[in-house]
């Protein structure tokens, strides 16, 4: 199937409707029935202010998470058209991909 790799960067302490935005994000993308998503914590980066954002051993809200999901082109308009909707402030890249699944079943 052909479509795109959404990978949205955000940290643990941005919140939206009171939960951190990477657990909302990856709630949302199921809510939709969107094939998956995967929230990956990270442990250190920087966004647009050059601010180095880290894990610490007393301060896990500033570290750094991505969300990939693998979508088809109509499921991610209308994933857009949600987080739109919602007034959603996150950093994005997308990329087109084929994606698809191998295997079965076990017999």
């Amino acid at each position: 199937m052909k479509g795109y790799q959404i990978t949205f960067f955000t940290q643990q302490a941005h919140r939206h409707h009171g939960k951190p935005l990477g657990q909302w994000l990856l709630l949302i993308a199921r809510e939709m029935g969107l094939p998956g998503a995967t929230l990956i914590a990270g442990s250190e980066g920087y966004g647009q202010h050059r601010r180095i954002h880290s894990t610490h051993f007393f301060e896990l809200a500033d570290q750094p998470q991505e969300i990939q999901i693998a979508a088809s082109e109509a499921d991610t308009e209308r994933l857009f058209e949600r987080l739109k909707a919602e007034g959603v402030q996150v950093f994005y890249v997308m990329s087109p991909v084929e994606f698809g699944m191998l295997g079965g079943a076990e017999s």
